[in-house]
């Protein structure tokens, strides 16, 4: 383990057993969550709606052992991804009861349960102690809202942010290491900064060799492109608001506009052929076919990195974490999801759910959790020396989520998102404008969203 993550692990240990106070330490919080209790009698089944993808096959898998001991069919329902937002709102919007449970994404917590779609966990989640188990960060971005407000809506279930994968064998490699050093005069190593990742990336753009510095997101759809630039948004010092939901000279600040034109930069020098509109798909797919040195993506993908079965770089991937921006701050870009009741099912149901989420938040559960491949929030899972060495990104994923921050969750993120989606591809993408005009293009449109719905006067 190296002494940064050592510290931070260590910091975010000691700030959370502070914040907690004697009566709610990690400790206590782990005793009480060895008497779960009994589900109400009467109860035969839970139903959990989830994206479809591996994590909730993760979860299936690992329901087995709560039916098998209290007797309870849990089914963990999958809708494609670009279903499952509209089919659970649309469920919702006629108070639906075909789910007990949703895994929803951060940032449906404003609309869900503003819309009254949620149940509110504030008194379960804080009378069990099951709030002081996760990182504070997990439970401020999948549980809260409104931000700052104590309020929450979802138990921290599959932690995710972005990372980066590299190639070892080139990185390592005793002549690429010479040549890059003749070349900026100083050692190739994973980047701790934005201005190494160009540099390392602008080093490895070799187009009569088909290889290329990096893959990053700039998928149009949904929020990819968004999610890729927040990385060095937020690490330039920039932000969407400020905390009165003002955008103007924030989103439009110096650092943003300095950030986004980085991003372009970074694009128009050194992203792989054919990755103007790229995801989570596409970035593997590049990395896995040789084309790039260095792939940006969220965790939850990287497994397929690291399998000897579909990838030949398999055992010359490493990873390391998003890095730190021009003035020295570092964030990632929050993915995951957390664990919401719905309002709508009935008072035995809603008890079950509880039952059920107490089992799954206990810490030897956790610990199955990620060994099925769950991205775990639970803060001592997350330290743990066997979590760390169990998977090479392990590491990497757990330093990366004590500094993860998110995009807008209030009711009417889809309009401000929709907004920074057009904008950024512009720019990015079609090399439209300057970084300048499109942050004040998306702050003024921001701007009268905010105004008109009442989030600023």
């Amino acid at each position: 383990m190296s002494k940064r993550l050592f510290w931070l692990i260590s910091l975010l240990v000691i700030l959370t057993l502070s914040l907690g106070g004697a009566a709610t330490s990690v400790d206590e919080a782990a005793a009480q969550e060895a008497d779960i209790g009994t589900p109400p009698e009467g109860v035969t089944e839970l139903n959990i709606l989830w994206a479809q993808w591996d994590p909730a096959d993760y979860l299936q898998t690992l329901v087995a052992d709560y039916e098998a001991e209290y007797g309870i069919k849990v089914n963990v329902i999958q809708e494609p991804w670009g279903s499952f937002q509209d089919l659970f709102f649309t469920e919702m919007s006629a108070q639906g009861s075909s789910y007990d449970m949703v895994v929803g994404d951060s940032q449906w917590l404003g609309q869900a349960s503003s819309e009254g779609h949620y149940e509110d966990m504030t008194e379960f989640l804080t009378s069990t102690g099951i709030d002081q188990t996760v990182t504070p960060a997990t439970l401020q971005y999948y549980g809260e809202f409104p931000a700052g407000s104590g309020t929450y809506w979802a138990y921290p279930t599959e932690g995710d942010a972005n990372g980066w994968a590299y190639r070892k064998d080139l990185f390592e490699d005793p002549a690429e290491q010479a040549a890059f050093k003749a070349e900026y005069g100083y050692d190739l190593a994973p980047p701790e900064t934005y201005e190494q990742l160009m540099d390392i990336a602008q080093f490895f753009t070799r187009p009569d060799q088909n290889l290329y510095g990096v893959a990053i997101y700039t998928q149009a759809d949904y929020d990819a492109l968004t999610m890729g630039v927040q990385n060095a948004l937020f690490s330039w010092g920039g932000d969407w608001s400020d905390a009165n939901n003002n955008p103007m000279g924030v989103v439009n600040s110096p650092e943003a506009v300095e950030a986004v034109q980085f991003y372009r930069d970074l694009y128009d020098c050194c992203q792989a052929p054919g990755l103007s509109n790229a995801f989570f798909v596409e970035v593997n797919d590049a990395f896995i076919g040789g084309q790039v040195a260095m792939a940006m993506n969220y965790f939850a993908f990287f497994p397929a990195l690291v399998n000897p079965e579909v990838s030949p770089y398999a055992e010359q991937t490493g990873f390391f974490v998003n890095p730190k921006g021009p003035g020295g701050e570092q964030y990632a870009a929050l993915g995951g999801q957390g664990m919401s009741i719905i309002s709508y099912i009935s008072d035995d149901q809603k008890e079950a759910a509880k039952h059920f989420i107490k089992w799954f938040a206990q810490e030897e559960v956790q610990q199955e959790w990620a060994k099925l491949g769950g991205y775990t929030c639970n803060i001592n899972v997350l330290q743990s020396q066997e979590f760390l060495d169990a998977a090479p990104y392990n590491a990497a994923f757990a330093e990366t989520m004590t500094f993860v921050k998110d995009f807008w969750n209030i009711p009417i993120y889809g309009e401000l998102l929709r907004v920074s989606q057009a904008e950024l591809g512009r720019f990015i993408i079609e090399g439209q404008g300057t970084a300048e005009d499109t942050m004040n293009a998306i702050a003024e449109q921001h701007q009268q969203i905010l105004e008109d719905a009442g989030f600023i006067k």
